[in-house]
């Protein structure tokens, strides 16, 4: 922005730069002009006084020749009368030369004059040795003298102010026309005291001398037309003088008239007069100069200070307008450095931190503070910038709106999850009163399979209130080991028997994340077993590094997930989104995500050989030091047919509790048939292989290692009071819940208010009508109970049915189908 608008700024300065410098450039080159053209008329000063000395030295050398010629002196007094004129002349060049040389850098017409008139200078010795000798004749020294002469008057009327000024070229003009007058009278006062000191008029002198009373007239005309009238009254006070006039009257007596010829003039006194005369004119010539060279100095310093004057202007306006400008540019560029930082803030860290507390909001809205804006100028940048802060509070107030749904959803969540719980809860405590009355094998496997179905139902309600945001009601007391958590996981799985599992006994989870540690495992073995083949196993292993970490390993032999596929999930689990349509999709690694983030577990996926292996850490925060020892309570056999638990010997009923309990409690890895058991009719080897096949729950291996939950209302894995629900993943429970009547405990009479509504209506309280239920009772084996004979019948039928299920279960071993297996029993 800074660049932009130095560039809009420069432009317009650099173009106002090039216009006012051309003017200025003109200025200047008119005062300098100007200036040269004052320098060069000052310089009219010395020329005049080198003129002026020139023209005595040549009349009085002319003079002096013809005197010379006409034996009437001699060389040696000419010499001597010429010496002080030389003298005179010398010093006026020395002058004029000092004057002229630091303007010899003129315009080119101005060199050419001053280059002759400075060579003509330069031949004055010459001319003067041959004057001396008396070798030359008077009209030669007269006309080499008068050339010079030329060329200084050319010189003289060089300096041009240009065609603009023409006030001041007839100004040169003025003083240029005295100059000639001047002349024209030297040279006929040069003419008159030649032929004065030979004693007579030469053949060509008289018509030299008529010629040259002529150019008078004409040079005197011509002056009265340039000058100003103080200058032509000047001139007629110079002519009004009696010398001036003496030297007039005394020259016209050489004029010749019809009466007579012309008079030769006595030497001395003309030279005399026309000196006085002369001096006059030097007069009038220096003062119409004067004028000149001060209104050339005057013009030059007029104009000079006109140049100045206006480029001081322009440098003023620039100067003014840059620092204008500059401020302008600073204004608008801090407005906008201003808005774009506020922008950046709001963006960055304002509106993302107000997202943020919205997202992690419990109950209530906070308060978001939109600040004004910082820009409160009344242009477009202020306009900008107020619309800025409508936008910023659109977005909160958006943002607001979108919380409020998404805890309105949340809650959705949880109601609809606590409801289903609910009926899930009923479900599988209808279907413990259902498995422990039913006698029938076939009908119990169904039985089992729906155990299963309401169990996954069970975690798919966990599964929305993790992504409701709502933490698990349920805490343990003590630590749990983690090889139990893990056997509690598989146990929440359909395909269970899979899952090869090696652990650690060192190692254990502290109380309060067990649930949820449980959940995440089991997700990812359900999603290991649900894409791999049926036939192939899924490792699960435990590692601990010096007690401090652990490390959970899921390896399943599945197809495996594309490079794409593997990092999008990768994303997902390291960084857990809000709860979208993809969370209904993907729900098990939306909620494995979740639960790790609320734990910083770190879970990650890598392309196994064959399959995907899920990695999950858990950090040392998770892990607690082993519980104080103490006596295990002895799992309870799940009862299959109370007839037969009844019926059944002790050997029986002893397989019978060691199928319900866990297998790593039982020494072995996974859950495995028993290698043999005692002769059983087929009946009574149905119902126990029927149970050996049932799966233990969670709860149930939890329990079973001593492990004691907190109460806390929650429906999950309990009901208010104590006691669990039916069992998971198709499990069936292992205590079922102690009945209080014939038909199961009584819910209450009167309904269970908590006050009334605004309208009136009373308020409900959620699950207050469900009845109470007790804590399951402990086995009573320690007990000694009256031996009971049983019914032979009832025996007889027993055993029948134990053989028909030890030979099914054989011939499923063994791999063959079920229409073997329907014969076998029909035959048996």
């Amino acid at each position: 922005m800074r660049t932009k608008l130095a560039t809009v700024l420069v432009i317009p300065s650099l173009a106002f730069m090039v216009v006012a410098g051309v003017q200025t450039g003109a200025l200047i080159g008119q005062a300098t002009v100007l200036d040269e053209f004052a320098d060069q008329v000052a310089l009219g000063q010395q020329i005049t006084t080198l003129v002026h000395d020139l023209q005595s030295e040549r009349d009085r050398t002319a003079g002096n020749l013809a005197a010379l010629q006409a034996k009437k002196t001699t060389a040696g007094q000419a010499t001597a009368d010429i010496r002080q004129y030389y003298v005179a002349v010398d010093r006026s060049v020395a002058d004029f030369r000092d004057t002229a040389e630091p303007l010899a850098g003129g315009d080119a017409a101005w060199r050419v004059a001053y280059n002759r008139a400075r060579d003509a200078v330069d031949d004055l010795p010459t001319l003067r040795g041959a004057a001396a000798s008396g070798a030359v004749s008077t009209d030669t020294v007269i006309g080499n003298y008068t050339r010079t002469i030329d060329s200084l008057l050319t010189l003289l009327a060089q300096p041009s102010p240009g065609v603009e000024r023409p006030e001041l070229t007839e100004m040169v003009l003025r003083y240029v026309e005295i100059a000639r007058i001047k002349e024209v009278g030297s040279r006929l006062r040069a003419r008159l005291f030649a032929a004065a000191s030979a004693g007579a008029y030469g053949p060509t002198d008289l018509v030299e001398l008529t010629d040259l009373r002529a150019q008078q007239l004409t040079a005197l005309a011509d002056f009265r037309v340039a000058a100003t009238n103080a200058q032509i009254l000047r001139y007629e006070r110079a002519a009004a003088d009696p010398k001036f006039g003496a030297a007039v009257a005394m020259e016209q007596t050489t004029i010749a008239t019809g009466s007579g010829e012309a008079k030769v003039l006595e030497p001395f006194r003309w030279w005399s007069l026309s000196q006085d005369r002369h001096d006059l004119l030097r007069q009038v010539e220096s003062d119409v100069l004067a004028d000149a060279v001060n209104e050339a100095g005057a013009r030059s310093t007029d104009q000079l200070q006109r140049t100045l004057l206006v480029a001081g202007s322009v440098l003023a306006v620039l100067l003014i307008a840059l620092i204008i400008s500059v401020l302008i540019g600073r204004s608008v560029a801090r407005s906008l450095r201003d808005l774009r930082r506020h922008a950046l803030h709001v963006a960055q860290d304002e509106l993302p931190d107000a997202i943020e507390r919205l997202r992690a909001v419990g109950h209530g809205m906070p308060r978001i503070e939109v600040p004004p804006m910082v820009v409160r100028s009344m242009d477009e940048v202020g306009e900008v910038a107020e619309a800025f802060v409508a936008v910023h509070r659109s977005a909160v107030d958006l943002a607001v709106e979108q919380a409020v749904m998404r805890r309105n959803v949340n809650a959705m969540f949880v109601n609809l999850a606590r409801r289903s719980q609910v009926l899930v809860e009923r479900q599988l405590e209808l279907l413990d009163e259902l498995e422990r009355d039913e006698g029938d094998p076939d009908q119990l496997a169904n039985l089992f399979k729906l155990d299963h179905l309401a169990a996954r139902m069970r975690r798919n309600d966990e599964s929305l209130l993790v992504l409701a945001g709502t933490e698990s009601s349920r805490r343990w007391n003590e630590p749990v080991a983690l090889s139990a958590v893990a056997l509690a996981a598989a146990a929440e799985i359909e395909q269970y028997p899979r899952v090869r599992h090696e652990s650690v006994d060192n190692l254990y989870v502290i109380g309060h994340a067990v649930a949820d540690v449980v959940h995440l495992l089991a997700e990812l073995l359900e999603n290991a077993t649900n894409f791999s083949a049926p036939f192939t196993q899924v490792k699960m292993a435990t590692r601990s590094s010096s007690g401090r970490t652990a490390t959970i390993e899921i390896i399943d032999e599945g197809l495996g997930m594309s490079e794409a596929a593997m990092d999008e999930a990768n994303t997902l689990l390291a960084e857990p989104p809000a709860a979208d349509v993809a969370a209904s999709e993907r729900m098990g690694l939306f909620v494995v995500s979740h639960l790790a983030a609320r734990h910083s577990i770190r879970v990650r996926l890598v392309a196994a050989e064959r399959g995907v292996i899920a990695t999950v850490w858990l950090p040392p925060s998770l892990l607690a030091p082993a519980p104080p020892a103490r006596a295990l309570p002895e799992p309870a056999a799940r009862p299959v047919l109370a007839s037969v638990a009844a019926a059944v010997p002790d050997s029986v009923s002893r397989e019978l509790r060691l199928a319900a309990t866990p297998a790593s409690l039982a020494g072995a890895s996974v859950w495995q048939p028993t290698q043999a058991l005692p002769a059983l009719p087929a009946a009574e080897v149905g119902a126990v292989s029927r149970v050996r096949r049932a799966p233990t729950r969670a709860e149930d291996v939890l329990k079973s290692v001593g492990a004691t939950a907190t109460e806390t209302g929650s429906t999950w894995w309990s009901r208010q009071g104590g006691g669990r629900p039916g069992g998971v993943n198709g499990g069936p429970a292992s205590v079922p819940p102690a009945a209080t009547g014939p038909g199961g405990p009584t819910p209450p009479t009167v309904p269970v208010t908590g006050g009334t509504m605004a309208n009136g209506l009373p308020l409900r309280v959620p699950m207050a009508q469900l009845p109470d239920v007790g804590e399951a009772p402990r086995p009573a084996a320690h007990i000694p109970t009256a031996r009971v004979e049983p019914d032979p019948e009832a025996v007889g039928s027993m055993l029948s049915r134990y053989y028909s299920g030890v030979r099914r279960a054989e011939a499923e071993d063994s791999g063959d189908d079920r229409r073997t297996i329907n014969q076998e029993a029909k035959q048996t």
